[in-house]
C-alpha cells in the first residue's frame, strides 16, 4: 500500500506517493504555496495539490511548527509565514475539503529525522538525532526510531531552537539570517543567499568560508551537551543550509552527515509515522 503524503514548506508543498516498507517515493505534484494569505485560501492550496493523490486510505501532512499535531490546530505568529492560521483547525477544514477521515500531522523536522531513521544516513541507529537548518533550526531525538520530546536529556520539547547560545536564543547564531547578517557585516556586501556564500568559499573566498564554519560551530557547541546526555552516536543534518556541508566538517568533534535529499526523508519519515500509526 502506497501511502499519501504532502510535504508543506513557507514557500511549497509537494505531493507524493510513498511505498510502504520499500519507501519508495514518488512525486505525484508541487506547488508554489502562498503562505501569508487568509486560512481559507491556504486550505484550499493545500486541498488542490492534495487532491492529486489518492486519499482512500487517508493523508499524513509534514509541516512546520508552532502546530499542536495531535489536533491539527496551527499556532503560527511571527513567523513571516502562516500568521493568518493562528488558532485555525487545519486539520477539521483539511478533512471536510477532502472529504476524508483519517489525516495526521508530523512535524517537518520529526519527519525529516525518521525518515533517515528509516532509509537514510542514520538507518537503524539507537540513538540518533536530525537537524535540519534553514530559516530557522529544527531538532529530533530518537531512540530507536522514535521521537523523544520529554526527559531531561533532550532540550525543551525536543527542539534546540528553544535553548540559548552566548545568552542569545541560538538561531541568532545559526540559522540563514544569522549567516547572511554575519557576512554583511564581515565584508559590508548583502549575499542573496547561503548558497551564494558557500559558493565564494569554495571558491577560495576565506572570509566567506570562516562565516560559514563559525556558524557551524556555534551549531556544534550548543548541540554537543545534548548529544552527550542523549547517548546520540550519529548525527544527520538536513535543510538548506546542509548543502555547505563539504566546508564546515572541521566544526564537528563527533560522528555527523548530511543528509542526500531533506525533501525526500521527511516525505519518508511521515509515511513511516502513517504506517506506525
Amino acid at each position: 500500500m502506497d501511502v499519501a503524503v504532502l510535504e508543506v514548506g513557507g514557500s511549497h508543498v509537494t505531493a507524493a506517493l510513498v511505498g510502504r516498507g520499500s519507501w519508495d517515493v514518488t512525486e505525484v505534484g508541487r506547488a508554489k504555496l502562498e503562505s501569508r494569505v487568509a486560512a481559507e485560501v491556504v486550505v484550499e492550496q493545500l486541498a488542490e495539490t492534495a487532491r492529486k493523490l489518492p486519499l482512500a486510505n487517508g493523508l499524513v501532512i509534514a509541516l512546520p511548527g508552532p502546530f499542536d499535531f495531535d489536533t491539527g490546530v496551527a499556532w503560527y505568529r511571527g513567523q513571516g509565514k502562516f500568521d493568518q492560521l493562528y488558532g485555525f483547525d487545519l486539520g477539521a477544514a483539511l478533512r471536510t475539503e477532502l472529504r476524508i477521515d483519517r489525516l495526521l500531522f508530523l512535524n517537518d523536522a520529526e519527519a525529516f529525522a525518521v525518515g533517515e531513521w528509516t532509509a537514510g544516513e542514520v538507518r537503524g541507529v539507537e540513538r540518533c538525532v536530525g537537524v535540519t537548518i534553514g530559516t530557522g533550526i529544527g531538532t529530533a531525538f530518537l531512540a530507536d526510531g522514535r521521537v523523544v520530546r520529554e526527559g531531561d536529556t533532550v532540550p525543551p520539547g525536543g527542539e534546540l531552537y528553544q535553548t540559548t547560545y552566548a545568552g542569545k536564543p541560538l538561531e541568532d547564531s545559526i540559522s540563514a539570517r544569522a549567516i547572511l547578517r554575519e557576512f554583511a557585516a564581515r565584508t559590508g556586501t548583502e549575499a542573496p543567499g547561503v548558497k551564494e556564500i558557500a559558493d565564494q568559499a569554495r571558491a577560495g573566498d576565506a572570509v566567506a568560508k570562516d562565516v560559514l564554519v563559525s556558524a557551524f560551530t556555534h551549531l556544534a557547541d550548543a548541540l554537543a551537551p545534548w548529544i552527550e546526555r542523549f547517548g546520540v552516536t550519529r548525527t544527520v543534518l538536513g535543510g538548506s543550509i546542509a548543502g555547505a556541508f563539504d566546508l564546515v566538517r572541521s566544526a564537528f568533534d563527533f560522528e555527523v552527515a548530511a543528509t542526500q535529499d531533506t525533501e525526500r526523508s521527511g516525505l519518508i519519515g511521515a509515511a513511516a509515522h502513517y504506517v506506525r500509526s
